[in-house]
């Protein structure tokens, strides 16, 4: 038992070294500044990891909020649309909700509501978690955080519930969206045609549930191998262009044909009206 123990330790230490360590070899090139995308996130209050959540910083860890957060920690608040948004351009929007997202690349893959969720040591962990339990968060609360921080939308973190929308709130309180199902293509090649930079891309597990999303990178995404890109948080083990593995969390991934991501693709929704 001491052995299999300390066996854990060294796979869970070196997986943790493996992930600081990796250069992705894929790239986005934005045609904003950042400046003009997150400028408010770079240097603003919006972008003040405490406060992410919907209570305040002091309360994350108060052991009296156990029994009902658990392993997942404080719901993630609905932030008010950015200054500006009613002028900007659906692209801007769209570039907006992926330069948000890098700024969580590293993050590891974690059952948490808010990114910069850390619970210590004693609180209530996840049976399934096969990783350290550090600051990180799962792929529809990824995606859910990312549109809320970004734009004020802010959709169910629930995979399955998210994959139905039809609309959500936002951007900001009080006020809903319209969600459109994007139907994809049959032809591998044609998705590139099909989806917008920021689109919901759900996939389906091998029983045929949708189980998994991603954010579709798009015309701003460059892969050396001519793949489309993808960005998302996972616990799947992936090889990028160089034959390196992806570590587990939130990474651009290549999106190649006959890989699980393509072969088990569902459908797509699209938060930001194309006008």
């Amino acid at each position: 038992m001491k052995i299999r123990r300390l066996l854990l330790s060294l796979l869970l230490c070196c997986s943790a070294l493996h992930a600081a360590d990796y250069k992705s070899p894929y790239k986005v090139a934005f045609t904003f500044s950042d400046e003009e995308l997150i400028g408010d996130l770079l240097k603003g209050p919006r972008g003040n990891w405490k406060e992410e959540a919907n209570v305040p910083y002091r309360e994350w860890y108060d052991d009296a909020n156990q029994p009902r957060w658990k392993y997942w920690g404080p719901a993630a608040k609905h932030f008010s649309p950015p200054e500006g948004m009613g002028s900007k351009s659906p692209e801007w929007s769209r570039q907006r909700v992926i330069a948000t997202a890098m700024r969580f690349v590293g993050y590891t893959y974690q059952h948490h509501h808010v990114p910069d969720w850390e619970p210590p040591a004693g609180w209530p962990k996840d049976e399934r978690q096969t990783t350290p339990v550090t600051k990180g968060v799962d792929c529809s609360n990824f995606t859910a955080f990312v549109y809320n921080m970004a734009l004020g939308i802010k959709p169910t973190g629930d995979v399955q519930d998210q994959a139905m929308l039809t609309e959500t709130p936002g951007p900001g309180a009080g006020r809903s969206i319209a969600v459109k199902r994007i139907e994809l293509p049959e032809r591998y090649e044609d998705f590139e045609k099909t989806l917008l930079t920021g689109d919901l891309l759900f996939v389906k597990s091998n029983k045929g549930e949708v189980s998994h999303v991603v954010l579709w990178v798009g015309k701003i995404g460059h892969s050396p191998e001519g793949a489309p890109l993808i960005l998302d948080s996972t616990g799947t083990r992936t090889k990028d262009s160089n034959g390196v593995e992806i570590p587990n969390g939130v990474h651009l991934r290549p999106f190649k044909k006959g890989w699980w991501y393509a072969s088990k693709a569902s459908h797509a929704l699209r938060i930001i009206p194309e006008k």
